[in-house]
């Protein structure tokens, strides 16, 4: 079948790469002169299964009030007259019992464990490089209250399939050596060995590369003004230009705006673009940064190393679509850095980005068939879309393709 994915960001392009191994004939538009150049540009960097449990979760309410009036806060709702946000934060509420927290995990973890697997068998079989690591990934405790609540967390992963491992602060130095004049700030610590980290810019792009090389066919500086219905189905997509692009199935990949795009065909997404702010350090060679990615969970920071550079990336902005960079949400994560890393030493000034990450109330991404029968969904996987994108893509290829797909995970019907 001729399939259309809309998004040339990790999500698209890892749903090109399986749907042409499969067997289709596909292309793949963008309003961006290349892929990965809005929220695949410059994240955190980790393939992080360990880091399953969602935002919504029992703490979060009060967490999230208790941040409000701090313009550095982790997690940031911006008070403002938004019937989306509204709504969002009201499904979001609902997430937070322990039963639904529970069952979130269990269906993240599910599609990150086989998505892991996935990336490691694309890697093999092609020979990608993309400045990744092998090491797994260190969560790191600076609050006691929050280690005893991870410790549980913890446990409810291991139950389900990942191997979440306490470490005390002396196996933190062992695993991390860098770590080591942040001593006195650390708790505690746990430590998944098999999870990885690497550069998600330069493995989407040369993912697009080799797509192209396969016959996948690629729409760049083509802005998608709209899809078109006629009985019951998507007859064409409209873009800007005037051009139109025709196929027999469509897939919705465009992260925090695919629900702008939808609503006019009357699907109303549960997604909401989280703000997720990024720096990157070039690293001189007197530098002492970590190796082993690490992740800060009270300030809710990822810290990966890519070759000679440090990427320091995290904290959820919900401020609509708003894209301007933000100077005290900037120096946090600079702080945070010379705490941990004292001797860090860069070799120039930090570079600074932030994206849009399409983020659900639970986390659990959509991914399937809408009500509209030709129109499929691959969109909302929040902090985790590297992280979940080799098994969405593959898992919906399958979907497309009539088959059923590996992990338990719960696949739209439709919508």
């Amino acid at each position: 079948m001729k399939v259309v994915v809309l998004g040339a960001g990790v999500i698209g392009v890892t749903s090109a790469w399986y749907l042409t191994q499969a067997g289709h004939e596909v292309t793949v538009v963008d309003r961006q002169p290349a892929a990965a150049l809005e929220t695949s540009f410059a994240n955190g960097g980790q393939i992080s299964v360990s880091h399953a449990e969602p935002w919504a979760n029992p703490h979060a309410p009060l967490r999230a009030l208790a941040w409000l009036p701090r313009e550095d806060a982790p997690l940031l709702f911006r008070l403002r007259r938004d019937a989306a946000l509204l709504d969002w934060s009201w499904r979001f509420l609902r997430e937070c019992t322990p039963q639904r927290t529970r069952s979130n995990i269990q269906r993240i973890l599910s599609l990150a464990l086989y998505s892991r697997r996935q990336l490691q068998t694309l890697r093999n079989a092609t020979g990608l490089t993309y400045d990744h690591l092998e090491r797994g990934i260190l969560h790191v405790y600076t609050d006691r209250r929050e280690f005893a609540t991870a410790i549980r967390a913890a446990a409810v992963m291991r139950e389900f399939g990942c191997e979440r491992r306490t470490v005390s602060v002396d196996e933190c130095l062992a695993i991390e050596p860098a770590l080591t004049p942040a001593r006195s700030l650390l708790v505690g610590g746990d430590y998944n060995r098999e999870d990885e980290s690497g550069d998600a810019h330069l493995f989407t792009q040369r993912l697009a590369d080799l797509c192209g090389s396969h016959g996948v066919v690629f729409r760049y500086g083509m802005t998608i003004e709209g899809l078109h219905l006629r009985n019951g189905k998507i007859d064409r997509l409209a873009t800007t230009s005037g051009e139109e692009i025709r196929g027999d199935i469509y897939v919705a990949a465009l992260g925090s705006y695919t629900p702008l795009l939808l609503r006019p065909l009357g699907l109303r997404l549960p997604v909401y673009p989280a703000k997720g702010y990024s720096a990157t350090i070039a690293l001189g060679e007197d530098s002492i940064a970590p190796q082993v990615s690490l992740t800060d969970d009270g300030h809710k920071l990822v810290f990966s190393r890519l070759g000679q550079r440090l990427r320091i990336a995290g904290t959820a902005e919900f401020n609509g679509y708003n894209t301007e960079l933000n100077h005290v949400r900037c120096q946090a994560l600079i702080s945070r850095a010379s705490q941990f890393f004292p001797e860090l030493r860069p070799a120039g000034p930090p570079e600074f980005w932030c994206g849009l990450r399409p983020a659900t109330p639970s986390n659990v991404p959509l991914i399937g068939r809408t009500s509209i029968t030709n129109l499929y969904l691959n969109t909302g996987h929040g902090t985790l879309g590297w992280t979940m994108a080799c098994g969405s893509g593959a898992a919906l290829a399958d979907i497309i393709s009539g088959r059923t797909p590996e992990p338990a995970f719960t696949f739209l019907d439709s919508l």
